[in-house]
This record gives structure tokens, sequence and C-alpha cells, in this order.
């Protein structure tokens, strides 16, 4: 479908008026059926990536079509700050095609990749990082502010973090689109009561929530105070099993001290910061890298685990966990 100018400024300005409205409306839902006879599901995650190809982004991008054709992935996750440094500019962007269509071209990733963003992409033109014109130019690419996805066995819960960040609002050394986002104080306390809600009505076996911002982390961004005070004590109270985030560029395993979460980091996906670390619990911290690479999920009725890989492939940290269910009783 070809797409001229005054097709893309008219869908721009729909979807402006939609976003505006909806910014209280309830959680956007997408059904991603398994197909895998056990209905189990094989996920890549990725964060922090978009660069045109460096900073090993294009490498780490042919380990995941490597590891994705032998798994048969059935989507991709990236945990946001998809294009560096400020975002888009406008949906015509060639930083999208350099970025992203150009990069990910193994066939085993031409599967759904559902996007949050991140900070660096509040930074360009958030709504045309929205905009379903995306969708056109590459059939691949979701990415929303706040969504559900349903896979049978588990409910994935998107959360928009950016907002909840205090520092964005005053610093000066970057402008942020905050369209959408204003009144803060209304945004965050929709989102907080969709995701709230959203988490209780849920009936799958496991509920992992994913955003960009960390909630704990041992790298150089450290702990994200505002989502430890509003957000986390949702998601113990709703006994969520994973946070995965990026923001830090590194991988990263931190065990919760108080309840059953697991907090997954994966941003590594192209610019890592070498040597910055914060020093963590030993017991907690269950694994450390500050270098590129990538995770895959493994989700099964009554097991998840998750795998950490680095630029070359190598598997550098694997966890799981089982879940007794109806059937085991």
């Amino acid at each position: 479908m070809a797409i001229n100018n005054k097709t893309t400024a008219v869908i721009l300005v729909v979807y402006t008026v939609v976003a505006a409205i909806n910014v209280a409306a309830e959680l956007q839902r997408f059904d991603h059926q398994p197909t895998k006879p056990d209905g189990s599901l094989d996920i890549l995650v990725v964060g922090d990536w978009g660069r045109r190809g460096l900073y090993n982004q294009s490498d780490v991008a042919f380990q995941m079509g490597r590891l994705g054709e032998k798994l048969d992935v059935d989507f991709i996750i990236s945990t946001g700050d998809n294009f560096y440094e400020d975002g888009l500019s406008d949906v015509e962007d060639p930083l999208f095609d350099e970025s992203f269509t150009k990069i990910y071209t193994a066939d085993s990733l031409q599967k759904q990749w559902y996007s949050v963003l991140g900070n660096h992409d509040y930074r360009g033109n958030v709504l045309a990082q929205l905009n379903p014109v995306l969708k056109q130019k590459d059939s691949k690419w979701l990415c929303l502010r706040s969504f559900i996805v349903n896979s049978g066995i588990v409910e994935f819960f998107f959360v928009d973090t950016t907002p909840f960040h205090d520092n964005y609002f005053t610093e000066e050394d970057h402008e942020y689109d905050w369209r959408g986002v204003l009144p803060r104080e209304e945004y965050l306390s929709n989102l907080l009561k969709e995701v709230e809600v959203a988490l209780d009505e849920s009936s799958a076996t496991w509920k992992i929530v994913v955003g960009h911002h960390t909630i704990f982390s041992a790298g150089s961004h450290g702990n994200t105070q505002e989502l430890v005070d509003q957000l986390l004590p949702i998601l113990e109270a709703k006994e969520v099993d994973l946070y995965i985030n990026g923001h830090d560029h590194c991988l990263q395993h931190i065990s919760s001290p108080k309840s059953q979460i697991q907090f997954l980091t994966s941003g590594g996906g192209s610019k890592a910061w070498r040597d910055e670390f914060n020093q963590w619990d030993p017991n907690q911290l269950k694994f450390y890298y500050d270098g590129q690479g990538f995770m895959s999920l493994h989700i099964y009725e009554d097991k998840i685990g998750a795998i950490f890989y680095d630029v070359y492939g190598v598997i550098l940290h694997e966890w799981s966990t089982n879940k007794f269910t109806c059937k085991d009783v």
C-alpha cells in the first residue's frame, strides 16, 4: 500500500485525537495464541537497541535471528529506547528503517514485535512512534504506551514507565513530548488503576509486567524510586511473576526478598556501559553482565525460564521455576 503525504497527515491527526481521548481508557488487549501443540511459548527480549546497527546492534540481531530459528520463537518483546538518541522525528524518519527494518532481517524475527516507549523515545515525536503508519511500513512493528498481550497460559502487561520519572519533568538538557500524558497526575492515576484492575481480572497462570525503567537494578541508573513506591506494591499484591525492563544497558537478574517477583533486565541491544555497577546483596543479585546481549523466555503451563545470551550467542545465565496448577491437584 502506497502512503502519500496527505494520507499520512490525516492518519496523524486522527491518531492524535484518539490518543488524547483514550488517556483514561481501558488497556488495549491483544490475543497472541501459541502455535506449539502444548501451548508453550518461546520469546526473545531485547532493549535499548536503535543505533543504525552500531555498537554491536547488528551482531546482537544476528544472534537473535539464529536463536529465533532454533526456537521457532512466537514473538519478540522490546523493552524500550527503540531509537537513539531522540526517538523518531516523524513517521517518515529514515531511522525507523535504518535501526529496525534493515537490522532485524532474519526470517525468524519477522514475527510480531511488542514494544514499549523508553525515555529516549519520549525525546522525539512520540505520536510518530505510536502511529499505525509504521505498521504499514513494517508489519512486525507494534508500539503502544500501555497494553496487554494475552497468550493463554501467560499475560503480559506492558506499562508506560517514563511519565513516572520526576526528573524528566524538570531537567533542562532535554525536551520530552508529553502529548497524551498531561495532566500527569491524572494520567498516572488512571494507568495505575488500569494495571491493578487488569492484573486482578487475569486468570493466566503466569503474569509478566514489562516496562522500560528498572524497579531494582545494580546498574548505572539504579532503582527507580517512583516505580518502587507506586507500581511495585500493586505487582506484589497481585502476585506478578516477572518484571522485565531495559534502561540500564546490561543484562541482569535480581530476586525479590519480599515476594516471588523476579526482576530481569534486558537492555543490552546495542551500546553497553562497561564497569558501571552498584554494590548489591549477592543473595538477591543472581546475575549481572555489563555487555551487549539479549534474553529468551520459555513459558509452559507449570514452568517458566529465562536465559541470557551475549553478543556471540553464548549462554551467560539460566533461571527457571515451577508453579503448581489446578491440574496438579
